[in-house]
C-alpha cells in the first residue's frame, strides 16, 4: 500500500512504517516477521532521533493488530508514561494522544478514549502542523462515527454531524494519498448520516476509485460500506448486498474487527430485507466470528488493567533505570544472571509471603553446539533471540525471565494467577511445546534439526542457590533421558505439598 504520511515520516522509524504498511495492505505473514524482529532487537529501545512516546504508542498499535495483546499492553504503558500527559505540546504528542485514544477505543476503554482524539485536535491546531492534524481529525472522526452506531436513532445526527465537520476539514487540509482518502470514506458516511445521500455518494465513488489505485484496503472498505447505506435507503437492495459484500471482504483481509462486526451487521440486514436466511445467516456467522475476535482481545486486558499497569512500569522504570544497562542480556534483551541475582531475593520472599509458591524453571537448549557448527554462531545468536521471544510469549510479566549463561535460561515463576502448587510443571511442558512446534526454517533452512529445550523445574520455598541446585539435577535427568522433556526435582523440599 502507499504511503504518503509526512507526520509519520518525521516521527517513526522506517521498519515501523513497513510493518504498518504491509499490515494495511493485508500482508500479515510479512507483517509478523517484521514485527519479529522489532521484537528480537527490543520492542522499547527507540533511538534518541525519535520521538520515544509516539514511537512506543505506535509500535503498540501495531502488537494489537497482530494480536500480540501483551506487547501492545506493555508498549502502550509505556509510551503513555513517556508523554508529559500534564504539558503535551508539539506534533508527535498530538499524533500520540490520538493513537492513545484510538486504542482505548479499540480495547473498549471508551470513557476517556474520546476525550484524548479531542484532546488531539486541539493540540494538533496549535503546532499549525497541518498533517497532524488531518490525522487526529480522521481518527476522531471515525470514532464520532462508529459511536453513533451504538447510539439510539435520535441521538446519532448530532454526531454524524460533528464527524462530517472534522473528515471536511481534514479533506482540505492534506494533499492527495492515504489520509486524504480516509477523510473522504469517512465525510462520505457522515453524509449518509445527516441525510445527504447524494453528496455521499459523489464522495464515496470519488474515494473508492482512488483506493483502488492504491490498494488501499481500508478506504475500501469503508467506501463500499457508504455506498451500500445509500443503495439500501434507496431501496436497491440486490446492489446493496454486493456492495455491503465487498466491504466486508476489504475489512477481513485487513483484520479490523471493528469494521467487520458493523459491516457483517448490516449485511445480514440487507439480506434479511431480501428474504434471503442463507446469505442471511452467513453474515451473522462472520459478525459471530468478529464477536469472538474482539472478545478473546479484550480479555487479556481491558483499560483498568492497563492503567494499573502503566503505574507499575513508571514505578519499575524509575527503581531500575540506574542500573539497567548493567542487568540485561545484550544479545536477548533478557535480564542476566546478575539482573537475577539481585532481584531473586526479594521476589522469591514475596512469594512465599503472599502464599504462593515459588518455581525456578532451568532450560538448556539441545545440541546447541551443532547450530554454531553447522549453521554459524549468527544463526546460533538467533537462535537464542527466538527462544528468548517464546520465554517471553509464554510467560507472565511478572515472571524474571534470565539468560543465565550461553544457552541455558532461567525463568522464576513469581507471578502466575494458576495455581502455584502446580504453576512449574505446566509453564515449563508450555515452554518445551513452544520450542518444539516453532518453525525454525527461516532462522536454520534445512542445515541442522531444529532446536529442543531439556528444562527442570524445582519448587521453594528456598533461596536462589538451591532452587537453582535442584533444578539444575532435575535438568541433568532431561538431558539423560532423551532430551526435549520436562522434569522435575524429587526432593522434599521442592514438593509444594510440604510448603502450606
Amino acid at each position: 500500500m502507499q504511503h504518503d504520511d509526512p507526520l509519520m515520516a518525521g516521527h517513526i522509524p522506517a521498519q515501523d512504517r513497513e510493518v504498518r504498511s504491509l499490515l494495511d495492505s493485508g500482508r500479515f505473514a510479512e507483517a509478523e516477521a517484521a514485527f519479529a524482529e522489532l521484537i528480537a532487537a527490543g520492542a522499547n529501545r527507540v533511538s534518541e532521533q525519535w520521538n520515544r512516546s509516539a514511537v512506543l504508542v505506535h509500535r503498540a498499535s501495531l502488537a494489537w493488530r497482530l494480536k500480540h495483546i501483551p506487547i501492545a499492553l506493555e508498549l502502550l504503558a509505556e509510551g503513555w508514561t513517556e508523554l508529559d500527559v500534564d504539558r503535551p505540546e508539539g506534533a508527535a504528542a498530538a499524533h500520540t494522544v490520538s493513537m492513545l485514544g484510538y486504542l482505548l477505543e479499540t480495547i473498549g476503554h471508551r470513557g476517556p478514549a474520546l476525550e484524548m482524539m479531542a484532546l488531539s485536535v486541539q493540540l494538533a491546531r496549535d503546532t499549525d502542523d497541518s498533517a497532524a492534524l488531518a490525522h487526529c481529525l480522521n481518527r476522531e472522526g471515525n470514532a464520532r462515527i462508529f459511536r453513533a452506531a451504538t447510539l439510539p436513532l435520535e441521538e446519532r445526527g448530532a454526531q454524524f454531524a460533528l464527524a462530517r465537520d472534522l473528515f471536511d476539514e481534514s479533506r482540505m487540509l492534506t494533499k492527495p494519498g492515504q489520509v486524504k482518502r480516509s477523510a473522504m470514506a469517512g465525510l462520505a458516511r457522515a453524509l449518509v448520516g445527516v441525510g445527504d445521500a447524494d453528496a455521499a455518494e459523489r464522495v464515496a465513488q470519488e474515494a473508492l476509485a482512488l483506493a483502488r489505485a492504491a490498494d488501499d484496503w481500508f478506504t475500501s472498505s469503508v467506501a463500499n460500506w457508504v455506498l451500500a447505506v445509500v443503495r439500501r435507503q434507496q431501496h436497491r437492495l440486490e446492489e446493496a448486498r454486493t456492495l455491503a459484500s465487498r466491504a466486508l471482504d476489504a475489512a477481513e483481509t485487513i483484520r479490523d474487527t471493528m469494521l467487520m462486526m458493523q459491516f457483517s451487521l448490516d449485511l445480514a440486514g440487507i439480506c434479511e430485507a431480501l428474504a434471503d436466511p442463507v446469505g442471511e445467516a452467513a453474515a451473522l456467522r462472520r459478525t459471530v466470528s468478529a464477536s469472538r475476535l474482539a472478545v478473546d482481545a479484550l480479555r487479556e486486558g481491558l483499560g483498568q488493567a492497563l492503567e494499573q499497569r502503566r503505574v507499575a512500569v513508571q514505578a519499575q522504570r524509575m527503581a531500575l533505570a540506574a542500573r539497567e544497562a548493567a542487568l540485561r542480556d545484550p544479545l536477548t534483551g533478557l535480564t542476566n544472571r546478575l539482573g537475577l541475582e539481585r532481584r531473586a531475593p526479594l521476589l522469591l520472599e514475596q512469594t512465599a509471603s503472599a502464599g504462593r509458591v515459588p518455581w525456578l524453571v532451568l532450560l538448556d537448549v539441545d545440541w546447541f553446539k551443532d547450530v554454531n557448527d553447522r549453521a554459524g554462531h549468527p544463526a546460533g545468536d538467533v537462535v537464542l533471540q527466538e527462544v528468548a521471544h517464546l520465554l517471553r510469549r509464554e510467560c507472565r510479566a511478572d515472571d524474571l525471565i534470565c539468560r543465565w549463561a550461553g544457552d541455558e535460561f532461567v525463568v522464576l515463576l513469581v507471578g502466575s494467577s494458576e495455581d502455584s502448587r502446580e504453576a512449574g510443571p505446566v509453564v515449563a511442558e508450555r515452554i518445551r511445546a513452544a520450542v518444539d512446534d516453532h518453525d525454525w526454517r527461516l532462522v536454520l533452512g534445512r542445515i541442522t534439526k531444529p532446536p529442543t529445550v531439556s528444562i527442570g523445574v524445582a519448587a521453594g520455598p528456598a533461596n536462589l542457590e538451591h532452587l537453582f541446585a535442584a533444578a539444575d539435577i532435575a535438568l541433568y535427568r532431561a538431558k539423560r533421558a532423551g532430551r526435549n522433556r520436562v522434569e522435575i526435582d524429587e526432593s522434599p523440599a521442592s514438593d509444594p505439598s510440604t510448603t502450606a
